[in-house]
């Protein structure tokens, strides 16, 4: 999995928002919680160490389950980056989540040799940047990805966060670590999330299941004490 790495790729996607309405805070009017389903900090647990979010049992709900929540307008493909076996994404330019809109990014499961065959097949290249690579699948790829689980979740509000809206929302993190100069992960290893707050550019919410948390976790260690050993 290589959610971490996909995050640079899937800010990249997305151009600067306007001004809009700062929907995580207190002054939105009373919500009916038995009607607005769907927000980002609503985390079912599963029985196993599972979790959904948005509808979407992670492990489980396919790409083609979702077209009737989402629409058809998600598109899939391959993504390389250099030194990386890529994975299967599926990007959303916009989604409502209960009162909240933003745009989504599905990681599709997928093995290493599937991803080095669907390569081998795939219709045409298309540079992100100037070294990451958007494959096109072939029918015969999309239709098979398009029935494989979704395992990870990316989630960019509309809405800017801070800290305090942060916590009133999803409550007091586990742990957080610092990314960079201006980004700080808030992390729920319980609920399976990663709340990336950047403060000069966009926050990201990276879902796992509670129970894969170490892949959303460890690079994160692993980058921090590369650091300190400088």
């Amino acid at each position: 999995m290589r959610l971490l790495k996909s995050i640079a790729l899937f800010i990249a996607l997305v151009a600067l928002f306007l001004t809009v309405p700062i929907l995580f805070t207190d002054k939105q009017p009373p919500v009916n919680q038995e009607t607005a389903e769907g927000l980002p900090w609503q985390i079912d647990l599963l029985p196993g160490g599972g979790s959904r979010v948005f509808g979407i049992t992670l492990g489980q709900s396919t790409f083609n389950e979702l077209r009737p929540k989402f629409g058809d307008e998600g598109s899939l493909a391959l993504i390389v980056a250099p030194g990386e076996s890529g994975s299967v994404e599926a990007y959303f330019e916009k989604i409502n989540a209960g009162f909240v809109s933003g745009k989504l990014l599905l990681t599709i499961q997928s093995s290493l040799p599937e991803r080095e065959a669907m390569l081998q097949r795939a219709v045409k290249a298309d540079y992100m940047d100037s070294t990451t690579k958007r494959i096109t699948l072939n029918e015969i790829d999309i239709d098979a990805m398009q029935k494989s689980p979704i395992i990870g979740v990316s989630f960019i509000p509309a809405a800017n966060l801070d800290e305090d809206i942060i916590q009133q929302r999803f409550g007091m993190p586990a742990e957080r670590i610092r990314g960079s100069e201006h980004t700080e992960h808030f992390l729920y290893p319980d609920r399976g999330l990663d709340l990336i707050l950047d403060r000069k550019g966009k926050e990201v919410l990276q879902y796992v299941a509670p129970k894969n948390f170490a892949s959303l976790r460890d690079p994160l260690i692993a980058a921090a004490q590369a650091v300190a050993a400088k």
